[in-house]
């Protein structure tokens, strides 16, 4: 499934930020609003997936704090690994959502939860359906083809980044934490080399929104940022993606040819 082939689809990608997690402050608000907008409800159902932080409690309360006490949300979680759901349970809350918000973690580990429970497939539902998809750094890899991902740095620090696949709506790389961590720049430069597709890399605070088979890049901080990243010609781009109030094709911004 593409991007482009989806009609009503709508997907908020964000590079990182905090929601207010106990000892953080609250970063991403002018985005989330956005998010909550978008589903076009005055009080939308929100279901937090929490799978890629091991279903922390501490982070599903900061979220329904956030986006139910600070945004007006409904919030709901779904709990794959604390509570072991049936596919139908799963299924209801997926589908009676008008928001699916996921948020960080293992990018691996969730991937891999989410396919032996069938969450992948119902996910692609939900994007068909206009359900509005969400979340950050695992949270916006997952919509992507692939994603630049830190997983195996929560066994040994020392650890590379790897290549997580996605559910590949949107049929490009994404990089999280462009500007908050020093060597995911590098680590993106040589990974593109090998790949002759496009990388979307966001700062923190930056995000992708993707409404009807066109984007803009939105933020909650005025210089965090969105880049398209690729090789071509034996040259490397790394191009920051103007925002604009509008929407622009999202075509342009999967091909090499158009900056």
């Amino acid at each position: 499934m593409c991007v482009l082939a989806c009609l009503i689809m709508k997907i908020v990608a964000i590079g990182g930020g905090e929601i207010g997690r106990p000892g953080y402050p609250v970063e991403t608000t002018k985005i989330d609003r956005k998010i909550v907008r978008l589903s076009g409800k005055k009080k939308p159902r929100l279901l937090f997936i929490p799978t890629a932080s091991s279903d922390s409690l501490g982070y599903a309360e900061a979220v329904k704090k956030h986006f139910g006490g600070r945004l007006g949300c409904r919030v709901d979680a779904l709990f794959l690994i604390r509570q072991k759901p049936s596919h139908r349970e799963i299924r209801d809350k997926v589908m009676k959502s008008d928001i699916i918000y996921v948020g960080g973690g293992n990018t691996l580990k969730m991937m891999n939860i989410w396919r032996r429970y069938g969450v992948d497939d119902l996910l692609m539902q939900a994007a068909k359906e206009g359900i509005v998809l969400s979340g950050l750094s695992a949270g916006a890899i997952c919509w992507f083809r692939w994603g630049s991902s830190d997983s195996r740095k929560f066994k040994d620090p020392k650890a590379k980044f790897i290549r997580v696949t996605g559910l590949g709506i949107i049929p490009a790389l994404f990089c999280p934490h462009y500007d908050h961590e020093k060597s995911r720049r590098p680590d993106l430069k040589r990974r593109m080399r090998r790949n002759p597709g496009i990388a979307i890399a966001a700062d923190n605070c930056a995000a992708i929104e993707i409404v009807d088979g066109a984007y803009r890049i939105i933020s909650s901080k005025n210089k965090a940022n969105a880049y398209k990243v690729y090789w071509r010609g034996g040259k490397y781009h790394e191009d920051v993606i103007e925002k604009k109030k509008g929407f622009v094709p999202v075509e342009g911004l999967l091909d090499k040819r158009k900056r």
